[in-house]
């Protein structure tokens, strides 16, 4: 309480006289006398009086930098990288006192000061500087735009998911002082590799190496990426680790507790709460701490003297953002690692066709194991096929094949069964009756289909096909294949009564469950570690994962498959593993021999012949149909694009909620796909975010929704 406030609680205070003593005191006192917000008649800072700030609109007509006066009395606050509010949408007329006002308050970040102006007209002022904390740096800022032109979107929708909401409470803390850098620590489990010990003593020493790990199945992998990320903390760089969930990430942050103690790196994950997320951010931005373990958000955490960022199972869904403008993780880093010249680790007990692709073109070298150490690491995996259950007593009676219902009796014997069973609701898809090679069109390579039984036709390009003929064995009939779990968790309890029957799924995921016995029943990517690893493996129903209408499906069913089987103990401690797929599949053989590099670099191969991603690149424009072809229309495509459809898009299923891409309720939405060779990916983007801008700014038609590299194409 001030003085002033004191001396107005005695008595006879409040009189007449000195309130007009005060309000003649207010008069006289050189400062504005408009609120703050409009700063009329305000005098301009001495030195940079032009504001360029980035205000918060994610329309792609709005994707620029706008000028504003700076107040004397913001002088101080507003520096670069600094939030702010600025009032947005003033008309040129509105001008008083030699200020532009009128708008409604909006956020933005400060860009840079400047002495002039490009604008011709009255500037606005900065209506006030929401935080002295400069929150965005140079390097997060060139990111950000690079990602925004990668997937054509907004600077703003970018920097939406970069930077977290500010809270006052952890912005008011200060951040512990940095602690000096670590000693290298010792290779461990990395002797394994025939690289690995090379792979951590040039990050130790500040190199900048590029891997793609194939990881060994087992329990090492966290402990393996923390060694990795406390090399490059003993160069006095920093190290960025992202995971696909908060079981991995907290995984990874014990490992690094252990490996280097506490007070070194950053746990940055939706889990933690808004509050310790950006504490946590902000002792990173502020350099505190120079390793961070995160989710997907943590893609553009910013570490201060980047030497290595890396990141776990590219594969998985999480990955992919699902907010405009629908970034991958994977991209990013890869942006990071380009433009920050820093180490880069791409790793996974499975391999995905856009890694395979990056060792090919040798943008990264090949980390893996030799085979002597995969046999004693990796279980002994067997198959069933179709014929094998047509022939099982066993398997009609109890719906287990004979094999399997072996495999889990003996496992149950020194410790945990687990059991993989697929999610229900996978579409299925068509293929030949005879070798089981997907059915795909003749014109584009895509999914064809036979909806309501009627005649097939492509779901990419929308083409009838009236003669199908297998390109791989010749065969002219066709099979869906089966879809959804036929095995339940119940059925299960019923068959082994003595044994307790654990659950993990969707509406109840468990982090690890005891080395004692039991049968543990999980939907793929919700599988629990076991203590000392699990006895036994059953996947059921594989063809099911197998038969979904996406050109991901084996590739897919691979990474779920190897990373259930990677939780199993290896085959000198007795470790098995059953697969109930057809054994001539591609991914079921590879899943037996262990190969996923193998299987990721065919399918790179038979991509490129067919001109599929990752070798092309592609964009999906989703809509109602006018609205989409009007778009196509006038969107300047490059020369040697190609476009495939438009198609109808699936509408929400009743009573589930919409997925991205789906039609709302009631309406009917088409989807085009645009291809283009290699190359010509920047191009493409560059078109389709002008043709989107244009339209936005006109506000004439039904909106359309444009992804880049959409994650599921069919």
């Amino acid at each position: 309480m001030s003085s002033d406030d004191e001396r107005s609680e005695e008595p006879g205070s409040g009189t007449p006289e000195q309130l007009a003593l005060i309000r003649e005191t207010v008069r006289q006192a050189k400062v504005p006398r408009a609120k703050p917000r409009t700063w009329r008649g305000a005098a301009l800072a001495e030195e940079l009086p032009v504001a360029r700030v980035l205000v918060n609109k994610g329309a792609l007509h709005l994707d620029q930098y706008f000028d504003y006066a700076v107040p004397e009395e913001l002088d101080a606050d507003a520096q670069p990288g600094v939030r702010v509010r600025v009032r947005f949408g003033a008309g040129g007329r509105q001008v008083r006192g030699g200020r532009r006002e009128g708008g409604g308050l909006i956020d933005g970040f400060l860009i840079e000061r400047r002495a002039t102006s490009d604008y011709q007209g009255v500037l606005a002022a900065l209506a006030y500087v929401v935080s002295p904390e400069p929150v965005l740096g140079p390097e997060l800022l060139e990111l950000s735009r690079a990602v925004a032109d990668r997937y054509a979107g907004s600077l703003a929708d970018v920097l939406q998911l970069a930077v977290p909401p500010r809270n006052g409470r952890a912005e008011s803390k200060p951040s512990p002082e940095p602690l000096p850098p670590p000693p290298a620590p010792s290779p461990g489990t990395w002797e394994r590799y025939a690289q690995g010990p090379g792979f951590l003593r040039a990050l130790a020493e500040g190199g900048a190496p590029r891997a793609v790990w194939t990881a060994l199945p087992g329990p090492h992998w966290p402990e393996e990426m923390a060694r990795a990320m406390a090399a490059t903390l003993a160069s006095g760089r920093g190290a960025l680790v992202v995971v696909p969930d908060g079981r991995s990430a907290g995984r990874v942050d014990a490992a690094l507790t252990a490996v280097l103690g506490e007070g070194r790196h950053a746990l940055l994950t939706a889990d933690s709460g808004p509050e310790k997320r950006y504490r946590q951010w902000l002792a990173v931005r502020r350099g505190s701490v120079r390793a961070v373990v995160g989710t997907r958000a943590a893609m553009f955490a910013p570490v201060a003297d980047l030497g290595l960022v890396a990141l776990w199972d590219d594969g998985d869904s999480s990955h992919s953002d699902d907010n405009a403008p629908f970034p991958h993780v994977r991209e990013v880093l890869e942006l990071r690692a380009a433009h920050g010249r820093c180490a880069f680790l791409l790793g996974g007990t499975s391999c995905t066709v856009e890694a395979a692709q990056l060792v090919e073109s040798g943008w990264a070298l090949p980390l893996r194991a030799d085979r002597d150490q995969l046999r004693t690491a990796a279980p002994l995996v067997r198959t069933v096929g179709d014929g094998e259950l047509a022939r099982d007593g066993a398997a009609r009676s109890a719906r287990l094949p004979s094999l399997a219902w072996q495999t889990v009796r003996d496992g149950l014997r020194s410790g945990p069964v687990l059991v993989q069973v697929p999610r229900r609701g996978y579409a299925p898809r068509l293929a030949c009756e005879r070798c089981r090679e997907a059915a795909r069109c003749r014109h584009c390579a895509g999914p064809l289909q036979a909806p309501d039984q009627q005649e097939l036709n492509c779901a990419w390009c929308g083409r009838a096909e009236t003669a199908w003929s297998c390109a791989a064995c010749g065969g002219v009939r066709l099979r869906a294949q089966i879809v959804g779990a036929r095995r339940t968790a119940e059925e299960l309890g019923r068959a082994f009564p003595a044994v307790p029957v654990r659950t993990s799924g969707r509406d109840h995921v468990l982090d690890s469950v005891p080395g004692r016995p039991a049968l543990v029943v999980s939907t793929p990517g919700a599988e629990p570690v076991a203590e000392g690893g699990y006895a036994a493996a059953l996947l059921l129903d594989g063809w099911a994962m197998v038969g979904r209408a996406d050109l991901r499906a084996g590739e897919e069913a691979l990474r779920r498959w190897t990373a259930a089987a990677a939780l199993v103990r290896g085959q000198p401690e007795g470790g098995t593993v059953v697969i109930v797929a057809e054994p001539t599949l591609r991914p079921v053989q590879a899943l037996v021999r262990w190969d996923p590099v193998g299987h990721a670099r065919r399918e790179l191969a038979e991509r490129a012949e067919l001109g599929f991603p990752p070798v092309s690149r592609m964009a999906s424009v989703t809509g109602p149909p006018e609205a989409v072809a009007a778009y196509l229309a006038g969107a300047g495509l490059p020369t040697e694009a190609e476009v495939l459809g438009p198609v109808p898009v699936p509408g929400a299923t009743p009573g589930r909620p919409r997925r991205q891409g789906d039609a709302p309720p009631g309406e009917t939405w088409e989807r085009a796909l645009v291809r283009v060779p290699p190359g010509r990916g920047a191009a493409l983007a560059a078109a389709l975010k002008a043709a989107q801008a244009a339209r936005t700014a006109r506000g004439t038609g039904d909106p359309v929704r444009i992804r880049i590299d959409p994650p599921d194409i069919g």
